[in-house]
């Protein structure tokens, strides 16, 4: 109810954990029937780890990705503006989630999981990729430091970066994590290019919460599994 009604999977909010549960189910439900859900404890880094099983919550590795191999396991990642990746290579048998913040993408987290899942037999020309739901360029402004990060990093990044009339940039997240994925080699790559900002109906929203001065949001999940 109130800042977090929905499907909210997120036990970073002040949601009723039972209802977080419930949710958590019906989306292994629609997914993956009897499969256990996997997430880590996200933390806006670059770093990748491999899921054998499932973590316990109080367990689960501080990283922003995760590959296997494994069949019964359901990577999942949660966001509310982040970017989240999802990745496979059906050939190979391997697949990978990621969620891509701006920290970790500049960090290279989708690098990271590509990498990773190489490591299980994946060769990243057979990779397919979808980046989902996240704040779009419109709804993300940023600072001059912001961007000059970026433009020290590489000055191509400039083209991630407008200003539409406005005194701030606005940054393309979902634009330089495509890149990001296209630069190391990933054979397809497509973008939803939906806004979770100017989404309220559909999405949950770090930034508009804080717009609104909401006490508290929610997160949606997005996650892969192998057959």
């Amino acid at each position: 109810m109130g800042d977090v009604a929905g499907l909210n999977v997120g036990y970073g909010s002040h949601d009723d954990p039972a209802a977080i549960d419930e949710n958590r189910r019906r989306a292994i439900v629609a997914i993956k029937p009897g499969a256990e859900l996997v997430t880590v404890h996200q933390v806006h880094s670059p770093d990748a780890v491999y899921a054998d099983a499932c973590w316990p919550l109080a367990g689960r590795p501080h990283a922003d990705a995760m590959v296997t191999d494994r069949p019964g396991l359901l990577l999942g990642v949660l966001t509310a503006d982040c970017a989240p990746v999802l990745l496979a290579d059906a050939e190979a048998g391997v697949v990978g989630a990621g969620h891509a913040g701006w920290r970790g993408a500049f960090g290279g987290v989708t690098d990271s999981a590509v990498s990773a899942m190489e490591r299980l037999g994946a060769k990243r020309e057979r990779i397919a990729a979808a980046v989902g739901p996240c704040i779009a360029q419109m709804s993300y402004e940023v600072d001059e430091q912001f961007r000059d990060r970026f433009l020290a990093a590489d000055p191509e990044n400039e083209r991630f970066f407008v200003t539409p009339g406005r005194a701030k940039p606005h940054f393309d997240l979902a634009g330089y994590v495509r890149d990001r994925l296209e630069r190391v080699g990933v054979g397809s790559v497509e973008s939803l290019m939906l806004d979770t900002y100017s989404g309220p109906e559909r999405f949950f929203s770090f930034r508009r919460a804080t717009h609104r001065g909401a006490g508290d949001y929610g997160r949606q999940l997005s996650a892969i599994a192998l057959p």
